[in-house]
């Protein structure tokens, strides 16, 4: 019988990822559930960013698959491999807002790149998504004039607003205080509610993060995975 795959199901099969002749992570084989929150839980430097720049396509891998639904992400034909990674939504570890950009501006710009929605429905639908971040007033604001935390849930909003079928955030929390980290990550649950299709894949190494929010745990040690299962698994786990 064929093995049946959840559409958004990302599987990883004998994955090796790095730089140049360097091998950052060595036979990676895991599958990330649709619809559920996986947190790629590890040290700081031990290869999370690497393998989330491959999953999202970002990087091509030395060897072995990523797979999405069944499909060989790196196998596509480029117009079909751009159609799938138009469905992904990233939230870079700083928000990666433009400078030059109001924070409406820098929100709605997957939408003028990828639709052809008028402005004014594209401004209403930002201002509907940066209400959801709690930033709907500071909407003409610069980059420059936010916080870093409110730089990130800028971010988030960014990365939401075409309301993809997979969200992938590398370290949402870092560099902030335990109350703003608590926060952003209730906005990832908060996503989660509002969007129960979506597959959120989270960087982090951030423990009290890992709990608040984690259904799927992936642990990356010394190059390998050494743990995927449930966060109630892992929890319940010796090591």
């Amino acid at each position: 019988m064929k093995e049946q795959h959840s559409p958004w199901d990302i599987r990883l099969e004998h994955l090796r990822v790095g730089y140049g002749s360097r091998v950052v992570l060595d036979d990676i084989n895991a599958v990330l559930p649709g619809g559920k929150i996986t947190v790629i839980l590890g040290e700081s430097g031990g290869g999370k960013s690497t393998l989330l720049r491959h999953v999202i396509g970002l990087s091509r891998p030395m060897q072995g698959h990523i797979l999405y639904g069944g499909q060989d992400l790196f196998a596509l034909p480029e117009r079909q491999f751009r159609r799938v990674r138009r469905r992904f939504g990233v939230l870079f570890q700083d928000g990666a807002l433009l400078g030059s950009l109001t924070l409406a501006e820098n929100v709605g710009l997957p939408l003028h790149e990828h639709t052809r929605l008028p402005k004014a429905t594209i401004r209403a639908t930002v201002l509907r998504i940066l209400e959801l971040v709690g930033l709907a007033e500071f909407a003409d604001y610069y980059p420059n004039e936010l916080s870093g935390g409110m730089k990130k849930r800028g971010g988030l909003a960014r990365a939401i607003v075409t309301e993809p079928p997979l969200l992938f955030c590398d370290e949402p929390t870092s560099g902030l205080d335990p109350i703003n980290a608590a926060q952003m990550d209730q906005l990832l649950l908060d996503m989660r509610r509002a969007y129960p299709y979506m597959t959120m894949i989270v960087v982090s190494h951030d423990l009290a993060s890992v709990a608040r929010v984690a259904e799927h745990v992936l642990v990356i040690r010394d190059g390998r995975v050494v743990f995927s299962g449930s966060y109630e698994a892992l929890k319940a786990s010796d090591d």
